[in-house]
């Protein structure tokens, strides 16, 4: 390893990291491991601050990052400013966590639902890691993490779009982890099923929990610490793997 390598100042960034399981997974990183933590925000300001401020509780660093990771351009530009600015850094984890959905029955989906669903979810995970990719691939070495759904794995009623955003992701995730497996590289994808967060809060948790073999939904921390688990050294012989944590309602 060379005195340049071990310089480098390491960041995990984590898209969508304002809320919900991105802002558990920010603290997680910030807790388990010297990651510097990039806390990619669309639009709620107040929320990145105040998943900042978490990080900075907990002993951790890190900074908030605006971009609508859907644009590709707004992505390029925001995060070449940044590698400008910090040449003495590298992104060595990628946590591909932004996703929205615009559920609806397939036979009335508006086509903006459709393409906007896509193009956060898929074009996110694009835009992102295609970027920084290659950094990561002459550094060999890095941590690529995709946040899925159990909905890309088996299918859910009433969301067609964000099932096909999230099967494809899985996909990619396969693909993607073959060709930069030999540089160390690893390529996995996390699939939540029901968790506590904003995105679930207009559910029916009493009926729901029913279905989850748990009886209960689960929490943003314990995607969490998968996730860490996934950006820590420890897990370098696992790759192109999606590992479901859903309280056993599929596998």
């Amino acid at each position: 390893m060379s005195e340049a390598k071990k310089e480098l100042k390491k960041y995990a960034l984590v898209t969508g990291g304002s809320r919900g399981i991105g802002r558990a997974i920010c603290i997680q990183l910030a807790k388990d491991s010297d990651y510097r933590i990039l806390i990619n925000y669309n639009s709620n300001e107040d929320a990145a601050n105040e998943t900042l401020q978490s990080v900075w509780d907990v002993g951790g660093s890190g900074e908030i990052l605006q971009f609508n990771v859907a644009d590709y351009e707004r992505v390029k530009e925001t995060l070449s400013k940044w590698e400008d600015k910090n040449k003495d850094a590298i992104i060595e984890v990628i946590v591909n966590n932004a996703g929205i959905t615009k559920d609806g029955l397939f036979m009335w989906m508006q086509r903006e639902d459709w393409k906007n669903v896509i193009n956060t979810s898929l074009d996110g995970f694009f835009n992102v890691t295609n970027h920084l990719i290659q950094k990561l691939l002459v550094h060999r070495y890095g941590r690529i993490i995709n946040m899925v759904s159990v909905s890309g794995l088996k299918g859910t009623a009433g969301q067609t779009n964000y099932s096909a955003a999230k099967g494809a992701i899985v996909a990619a995730t396969k693909a993607l982890s073959q060709e930069v497996a030999k540089r160390n590289i690893t390529v996995n994808a996390v699939a939540p099923g029901f968790i506590n967060t904003d995105m679930t809060s207009d559910l029916d948790e009493k009926e729901l929990k029913k279905l989850v073999p748990a009886n209960r939904f689960g929490e943003p921390e314990e995607v969490a610490h998968l996730v860490s688990f996934l950006a820590s050294k420890k897990s370098s012989y696992i790759t192109g793997e999606v590992i479901n944590i859903n309280g056993g309602i599929y596998s």
